[in-house]
């Protein structure tokens, strides 16, 4: 399997998530920078977490227009599996690739801390080392995390299997203080309709080892490159 990870101007995830792909992989991935107009043949592309072009304008608008994401477009089109982790998801909403918009957090401040999760659905290459209902624990930082979409819209990602990953307690209920943000049904991750491309906000990357102190993350990694090689 070959992954490339994407790199933006502002990017502080980047090396994270090279580690924990390594680790899975055997091998590093491919380093592309956001002026590249090309991406060699991979398996995976992934947008990291940061700050790209300092989140001026809105979160991951400059940088949905680089040069690659025209490329990652294309692939993710083609079938390219594609992951986007935080400020990866904002470009992901900018370009296009997945509905709704990510707003300020409810509470208007940026939130930093571990969070529960829910995995809804294990049939997914993203999520094929959970089990569907399982509680993992990720970290979440972020300024602007809170997804919004309309009704019709919300509907369709129930009804189509899209919703990924939902902010829930500990023991998997759902509950306003177990959302950081105030995503609309306590939405943390969202998939395409072919399930090919994932953005979400927390940060598996930051979980995946046990020197960073948990390894709810690395199922994922692991999954991937199961499911890919």
């Amino acid at each position: 399997m070959n992954a490339a990870v994407i790199v933006f101007p502002g990017s502080n995830c980047d090396r994270d998530v090279e580690v924990a792909l390594a680790a899975a992989m055997g091998k590093p991935p491919l380093a592309v920078f956001h002026k590249e107009t090309e991406i060699p043949k991979v398996d995976l592309i992934v947008l990291p977490g940061g700050f790209s072009f300092g989140d001026y304008l809105r979160c991951g608008a400059m940088a949905a227009h680089s040069p690659v994401m025209r490329e990652v477009v294309a692939r993710a089109s083609s079938g390219v599996p594609v992951l986007g982790i935080c400020n990866g998801f904002q470009i992901m909403i900018e370009a296009g690739l997945l509905p709704g918009a990510l707003l300020r957090n409810a509470q208007l401040h940026f939130v930093c801390k571990d969070v529960h999760l829910r995995v809804e659905t294990a049939q997914s290459l993203f999520t094929t080392g959970y089990a569907a209902g399982q509680v993992v624990r990720f970290p979440v930082a972020h300024g602007e995390g809170n997804y919004f979409a309309d009704e019709a819209t919300l509907n369709e990602l129930e009804q189509n299997g899209q919703i990924a990953f939902r902010y829930v307690q500990p023991d998997g209920s759902v509950s306003a203080e177990a959302n950081p943000n105030g995503s609309a049904r306590n939405i943390a991750g969202i998939f395409n309709r072919g399930k090919t491309v994932l953005g979400m906000m927390p940060h598996p990357e930051r979980l995946s080892d046990p020197a960073l102190g948990g390894t709810d993350g690395k199922a994922m990694f692991k999954g991937l490159v199961e499911a890919l090689s």
